[in-house]
């Protein structure tokens, strides 16, 4: 049976944080109101329980699901197994932290009167700079 490590992020938006997994090529995301539990890799039912679940036959061969739980401080934490921490792991987080970053920018950006004037990716970092304009009348 696998360990399921916690790690906490800085992601608050549940829509936001589907559609950046989507994003990342997992075709199928589960979201929920409530907790729902998450299973391991036989198929059989785990304490941890998340609202965001990614199901294990679309994470890989022999891995558990993945999720994503809401705390108290309305924060979600990442809950992944030991096994599937070798291919999600810190630098996976990193990539789901800018690109959930960069949607909520953009959120910002259109609520807020904004358009995109450019946006560039540093290929070393996976970083992203956008530039924002604002027309005024």
């Amino acid at each position: 049976m696998s360990h399921f490590t916690k790690v906490r992020t800085a992601i608050t938006d549940q829509d936001r944080l589907v559609a950046v997994l989507r994003e990342l090529g997992f075709r199928e995301v589960e979201s929920h109101a409530r907790p729902t539990p998450l299973y391991g890799y036989r198929g059989d039912v785990r304490p941890e329980k998340a609202e965001v679940a990614i199901r294990r036959r679309h994470v890989g061969t022999a891995s558990n699901d993945i999720g994503f739980r809401r705390t108290a401080d309305g924060t979600f934490e990442a809950i992944i197994s030991e096994f599937d921490r070798r291919k999600y792991n810190a630098e996976w987080l990193r990539k789901v932290a800018r690109r959930y970053g960069r949607l909520t920018a953009l959120a910002y950006a259109e609520a807020n009167g904004f358009t995109v004037a450019a946006e560039e990716t540093d290929r070393r970092t996976g970083e992203v700079r956008l530039t924002l304009r604002r027309t005024v009348f």
